[in-house]
């Protein structure tokens, strides 16, 4: 397994003491030796100085991280000065996406979709930056089928992306599934399987309603039947998500990416547990 992708991704902290609480996070991450570290980038750019603070804390420390960057309601001065920062700062890795419009903006921008945005980096940059792109194996929520979803996720590819990150999942059929459309359309490059682990019923439902991220029925189920035990929710998540991310690794994912939502206890036991 020594050979395969392993990442975690935290989102940039709006607090000093957000700020050290980050920082002890990916320290005790660290030990673990992922490939990289990952940082997202909030709605329209709004958190990108603090992404790039993040990026370049852990960097310091001798580690591999990539900012997020995402384009929507962005013009492509905006981004190639965020780039050229990324750049100057020998940042060689960013994960491009298309984003969200920040709530009250009323125009896009000069990119609509990430494969133009993943054009514009390679137009500009060359080989510079290792782009990573999303990849969405229950379908984007807003793609109006699985047929305009992968054709979208191909169109990143030929860009120029050189491998992807997948919204999280608890099925794995959904992936190997989408793995093997992308197979037959000429995409392969890797793929890697995002990975959330379960600390609370309410806050996952919530996300994955808004991300289209499916919790099967068996799952939702006994979480909902869990209640307020706290313990009895992580005891089982962590059953679940060792057994999904053990089952991925075994069949030849290319590694994992766990969403830590900047906590470091549960995807430190589930590492353990694979014994990677």
């Amino acid at each position: 397994m020594a050979d395969k992708a392993y990442s975690f991704e935290f989102f940039p902290p709006r607090t000093a003491e957000g700020k050290e609480k980050l920082r002890a996070t990916w320290q005790e991450l660290a030990r673990l030796k992922p490939r990289f570290f990952s940082c997202t980038y909030g709605a329209g750019g709004t958190t990108r100085e603090g992404t790039l603070e993040t990026v370049l804390d852990i960097r310091a420390a001798g580690h591999e991280a990539a900012p997020h960057l995402s384009c929507v309601a962005s013009t492509r001065a905006d981004i190639g000065e965020q780039l050229e920062r990324y750049r100057s700062n020998g940042i060689r890795h960013v994960v491009a996406l298309r984003g969200d419009l920040p709530s009250g903006a009323g125009a896009a921008g000069d990119f609509r979709f990430a494969s133009e945005l993943v054009a514009f980096i390679r137009q500009e940059f060359g080989d510079w930056f290792h782009i990573d792109v999303a990849a969405y194996p229950e379908c984007h929520p807003q793609a109006r089928s699985a047929q305009e979803d992968l054709a979208a996720f191909k169109r990143k590819v030929d860009a120029g992306a050189t491998s992807a990150i997948t919204q999280y999942f608890y099925n794995p059929d959904a992936y190997w599934h989408f793995v093997d459309a992308c197979h037959a359309a000429g995409v392969t490059v890797p793929i890697v399987p995002g990975i959330m682990p379960i600390a609370s019923y309410t806050k996952l439902a919530r996300f994955s309603d808004a991300c289209g991220a499916e919790i099967p029925r068996w799952i939702r189920t006994k979480l909902q039947g869990f209640g307020d035990d706290a313990a009895s929710i992580r005891a089982f998540g962590l059953d679940v998500v060792t057994d999904l991310a053990d089952s991925l690794l075994e069949r030849g994912a290319p590694g994992l990416h766990f969403y830590t939502l900047n906590q470091a206890s549960l995807t430190s036991i589930i590492w353990q547990r694979l014994g990677i």
